[in-house]
C-alpha cells in the first residue's frame, strides 16, 4: 500500500464521529449560557440552552413548525379570542408537579411592567392569562392573532421552575463548567419496565458550549464537533476558508429583514427620490453573490403577503430596467449638489466581522459611482446616516416587518403601523397592513437587500437537522426521531 493511499484511507476513516458518543454543538455569540429575557435580548447560546431546559407552552419541531412542549393540546374558541392549553404532566427538577399557577405567574411576568422582553411589543392582543383548573390555561384576547402560538414558541416565553433555575424540558443540566454545559435528555418512565428502566443513551446526550466563529469552524473541522449553530453573514467568509466539507455546510434563508434602515432623515437623504438614489445604485445580486450564489437578494420589505391584503409592495423604482438605474441615481444626485456643493459622505453603520467588510465594500463601491463617499462606523454609533437591520422574524405578521423597518419613517406612517395592533377584526387589520405596506415602501425608510442568511456545520450523524424559516433547530430534534 502506497504512503498516499493510507493516508487517503486514514482520512476516510476519520471523516465520521463515532455515534455513540455525546452529540457536540457550539452555537457562535458570547460565551454565556445564561440569560432572563425580562432583562432584554438574549444570547444565541442563552436562547438554545433556555429551549433545551424551559419549553413553553408550545416549541418548534425540525422543521420550524409547532409542537407540544409544556401544553399537550390546545384548542381556539370565541372566533379567535381564545386559546385554552391543557398542560401536560410534568415535573420541575426538583421533582414537583407543573401546575397552571406556576405557568401563568411566570407569564405575567415576562409580559408585565419593566419586563424588556423583546417579544413585548408583539404581545398587546394578550388581554389576560388565567388558570383555569391546575391543568387548563386560558389566553384570552383583545382581538384574533392567528399567529399567535409562534411567538409562544420563542424560547424568550419558555417557562422556568417557581423560583428561577431549569424549567419541565426536554433537557435537564447533567454537568457544567465555565465553558459548556452536558444536557441529559428527560425520558419517560412507560417507555421502560421495573426490571430495565429507560436510561439515556451516551449518544443521546448533548454538550453544548458558545465560542467565536473561527473557534467553533476550527473544531467542527477537527471532527471535535457534530454541530455549529448560529452562523451568519458576518462570519461567513470563515466558512470559506476553512476545510469543512461542502456537504456539511447547510444553508438556512429564514424569514426576515436584511437591509439598511435610513437612520437619519436630514441632508441628502431627507426627500425620497434622494433615498430612493441609493435603493437604485445597489446591484442586490451583486452583493448576495459576492457571499453565495444560493442567497436571494429582494427589493421587497414582505417576502409574501402573509396576513395583509394585499402581495408585497414594489418600489416605484422596480419596472425600471437595470441597465437604466444608476443613470437614474446619479442624475439624483447630481440635481442634489446643484445646490449643496459641499462633499457629500454617507456614515455606514456595521457590526465587526469579515462578512461585515465584504458588505461594507459592496456598498461603498455602489455609492462611489454616484459620486458619494463612505465612512464606515460601528453598528451603535448615533451619527450614522445608514444602519444595517439583520434580524429573523419571530413570526409570521406583516406588521412585524413593518415595525421592524419603521425605524425611523415619516410620523403618519409609524401612527398607522402602531394602529394596525387595534385592528377590530382580522379583515381590517389585513387592509391595514397594505395600506402601511405600500405607504412605507413609498416613504424609502428601509432599502431591502435580501432575506437574512444563516448557516450551520452539520455532521452526518445528525440526519434530523433541517433547514427551517425560523433558523432555529432544537436540540431534541437533531439525531434521532422523534418518539
Amino acid at each position: 500500500m502506497t504512503a498516499g493511499l493510507a493516508a487517503t484511507l486514514a482520512l476516510t476513516g476519520c471523516e465520521k464521529r463515532p455515534d455513540d458518543i455525546p452529540v457536540d454543538v457550539s452555537v457562535i455569540g458570547p460565551a454565556r449560557l445564561t440569560a432572563d429575557p425580562r432583562r432584554g435580548p438574549m444570547p444565541v447560546g442563552a436562547r438554545v440552552l433556555r429551549d433545551s431546559v424551559a419549553q413553553g407552552l408550545v416549541r418548534f419541531d425540525a422543521a420550524g413548525g409547532i409542537e407540544p412542549g409544556l401544553a399537550e393540546r390546545w384548542i381556539v374558541i370565541d372566533d379567535g379570542r381564545s386559546i385554552i392549553f391543557r398542560l401536560k404532566e410534568a415535573t420541575w427538577s426538583d421533582g414537583r408537579a407543573v401546575v397552571a399557577a406556576d405557568v401563568v405567574r411566570q407569564l405575567k411576568r415576562a409580559l408585565g411592567t419593566g419586563s424588556r422582553n423583546t417579544l413585548l411589543p408583539y404581545l398587546t392582543a394578550i388581554d389576560e392569562i388565567v388558570a383555569m383548573t391546575p391543568q387548563v390555561i386560558e389566553v384570552r384576547l383583545s382581538r384574533p392573532r392567528p399567529d399567535l402560538l409562534k411567538l409562544f414558541a420563542q424560547p424568550e416565553l419558555g417557562i422556568t421552575a417557581p423560583g428561577g433555575g431549569e424549567g419541565s424540558g426536554p433537557f435537564r443540566i447533567a454537568e457544567a463548567s465555565a465553558s459548556s454545559v452536558l444536557l441529559r435528555p428527560l425520558v419517560d418512565p412507560a417507555d421502560g419496565d421495573d426490571d430495565q428502566p429507560n436510561r439515556p443513551k451516551p449518544q443521546d446526550l448533548v454538550r453544548l458550549r458558545a465560542e467565536r466563529a473561527s473557534v467553533a469552524i476550527l473544531r467542527f473541522s477537527q471532527r471535535r464537533s457534530d454541530l455549529v449553530e448560529g452562523g451568519s453573514f458576518l462570519d461567513w467568509p470563515l466558512v470559506g476558508l476553512s476545510e469543512v466539507p461542502a456537504a456539511n455546510i447547510r444553508l438556512d434563508t429564514p424569514a426576515g429583514l436584511f437591509g439598511l434602515l435610513v437612520a437619519r432623515r436630514d441632508g441628502f437623504l431627507s426627500t425620497r427620490d434622494n433615498r430612493s438614489a441609493i435603493a437604485l445604485a445597489i446591484d442586490r445580486a451583486l452583493v448576495t453573490a459576492a457571499f453565495s450564489d444560493a442567497w436571494a437578494p429582494t427589493d421587497t420589505i414582505l417576502p409574501e403577503a402573509l396576513d395583509s391584503a394585499s402581495p408585497p409592495a414594489q418600489p416605484d423604482w422596480s419596472s425600471v430596467p437595470d441597465s437604466e438605474r444608476l443613470a437614474m441615481a446619479q442624475a439624483r444626485v447630481v440635481t442634489y449638489r446643484r445646490t449643496n456643493p459641499d462633499p457629500l459622505v454617507l456614515r455606514v453603520a456595521l457590526p465587526s466581522g469579515p462578512g461585515a467588510t465584504l458588505l461594507y465594500g459592496q456598498i461603498a463601491n455602489a455609492l462611489s459611482q454616484l459620486g458619494v463617499g463612505t465612512e464606515r462606523v460601528p453598528l451603535d454609533d448615533g451619527t450614522a446616516h445608514l444602519r444595517l437591520l439583520d434580524r429573523v422574524a419571530p413570526y409570521d405578521s406583516a406588521r412585524w416587518y413593518l415595525r421592524a423597518s419603521c425605524q425611523p419613517c415619516a410620523l403618519p406612517i409609524a401612527r398607522l403601523i402602531a394602529d394596525i395592533r387595534l385592528a377590530p377584526d382580522v379583515a381590517t387589520r389585513a387592509r391595514m397592513l397594505a395600506q402601511a405596506d405600500s405607504a412605507l415602501t413609498a416613504d424609502v425608510a428601509y432599502i431591502p437587500l435580501a432575506r437574512p442568511l444563516r448557516w450551520s456545520l452539520v455532521a452526518t450523524r445528525l440526519r434530523q437537522w433541517t433547514p427551517n424559516a425560523r433558523a432555529f433547530h432544537p436540540l431534541n430534534r437533531l439525531r434521532s426521531d422523534p418518539k
